[in-house]
């Protein structure tokens, strides 16, 4: 039973298809206590269906018909679970190259990646991919769990040479740190308790890591952000407040603050939220603002203080994930939908594309096609109030829309003005 005082984690699951992670998420969850005893029995009973001698972990994950019928996750599978010293909550994302997209979004929101590698076939392409895209979307720890080793006979030295092959690749990666842990999620090897059968091996198990690691300083405060979802009006009792979650910093009645793209200054009256008015907003939390002087804001609009404001521009640079068929090109015209803002976006130049075994940037690409990375510029119809995505995830990052299609085909993350 978690205590009061358990922080949360949120993690994701990410690497190539088949390694193992919705098995290791299903025995993280038995293992930890977080299974009712009717859905124990509803995945034996599925388990026993198949043919299979032992109890299909997976089937605690894998909700779709088409998940379970092909052995493959296709959709974000959301899981929550908690011990004395933590809470966590679980994004199972694909590891198909098909559904790479489905991986961004699960990790986006992510404090630390668990990186699944098959002992067998070793750091493979997806394996990089995954990886890399966490980096990019900020997320400064990664676990590399080494799954399957009651397959390789529990060897030590296919463990240190998967070791050795992931650390070369990780020197390109923006991370904190990186934890590897030999791993049988099948058998419970090192997930919830220590093997016996891995004594070589002298570091924590997984779950003992999930529960250690020091994600607080990575949430810093930051600089007060508050993109306008929704404006409310009572015309009654002349009430105007501007409606939305705090992205970013701390809020109270009486800061100045400016309303861009407009750009004029007032300060907070007031700050309301479901169960009355707060002295103070920080993210995530969703309030009312209440200005003092009737100005004209709108959905979209960004408010924020006047000495700490982020970037307003039509011209932009972003890392793009593409997750259509039809290749990213120069030209190209899109909706993009930034934070709560909505516009067009024409891409003015690819700039390069990053090759995922080495990292290195080629600037000779002249397109970026599915699930590609590279650099992109942008100009957009209206101006965008952004922050670099390394300062603030919420206003640094964007999608971008086929407008025939209604389609997301682009995930971005904003390097600079």
């Amino acid at each position: 039973m978690a205590t009061a005082t358990a922080d949360l984690l949120r993690l994701a699951t990410a690497g190539s298809v088949d390694d193992g992670k919705s098995t290791l998420i299903g025995r993280l969850l038995l293992d930890s206590k977080a299974v009712l005893t009717d859905q124990l029995e509803h995945v034996e009973e599925a388990s026993r269906r198949r043919g299979g001698g032992m109890v299909d972990l997976s089937l605690l994950v894998d909700g779709l018909r088409a998940e379970r019928e092909q052995g493959i996750t296709i959709d974000v599978a959301y899981r929550y679970f908690a011990t004395v010293r933590r809470t966590f909550i679980i994004a199972d994302t694909p590891g198909h190259v098909q559904y790479t997209r489905n991986m961004v979004t699960g990790a986006s929101t992510a404090d630390l990646a668990v990186i699944l590698v098959d002992a067998r076939k070793g750091v493979l392409e997806q394996s990089k991919r995954h990886a890399y895209i966490s980096s990019l979307l900020g997320i400064r720890h990664l676990a590399v769990a080494v799954n399957k080793m009651d397959l390789v006979d529990h060897d030590e030295e296919t463990f240190d040479a998967i070791v050795r092959d992931f650390s070369e690749f990780a020197r390109g990666l923006d991370v904190r740190d990186i934890a590897y842990v030999p791993i049988s999620a099948l058998h419970g090897d090192n997930v919830v308790d220590r093997s016996e059968r891995m004594p070589w091996y002298g570091g924590m198990p997984l779950l003992e890591h999930l529960e250690s690691v020091d994600v607080a300083r990575d949430r810093d405060a930051g600089d007060a952000r508050f993109p306008v979802q929704w404006v409310i009006r009572d015309h009654a009792t002349d009430y105007r407040g501007y409606a939305g979650q705090v992205a970013g910093g701390i809020l109270r009645p009486g800061d100045e603050v400016v309303v861009l793209p407009s750009q004029t200054r007032t300060r907070i009256a007031r700050l309301d939220t479901y169960d009355g008015p707060v002295e103070e907003a920080f993210a995530p939390m969703s309030v009312t603002v209440l200005l003092q002087d009737e100005v004209d804001v709108s959905r979209g609009d960004l408010i924020c203080h006047p000495d700490h404001a982020p970037t307003l521009s039509r011209e932009v640079e972003a890392t793009v994930c593409w997750m259509a068929d039809a290749p990213l090109r120069a030209g190209g015209r899109y909706a993009i939908k930034h934070a709560t803002h909505a516009a067009r976006a024409l891409v003015d130049a690819v700039v390069d594309r990053v090759d995922v075994h080495t990292l290195a940037p080629d600037a000779t690409a002249a397109e970026l096609g599915l699930n590609e990375i590279g650099r992109v510029r942008l100009r957009t119809s209206k101006a965008l109030a952004f922050d670099a995505y390394a300062r603030n995830r919420l206003t640094g990052s964007f999608i971008l829309i086929d407008e025939a299609s209604n389609d997301t085909v682009g995930a971005g993350m904003i390097i600079a003005a």
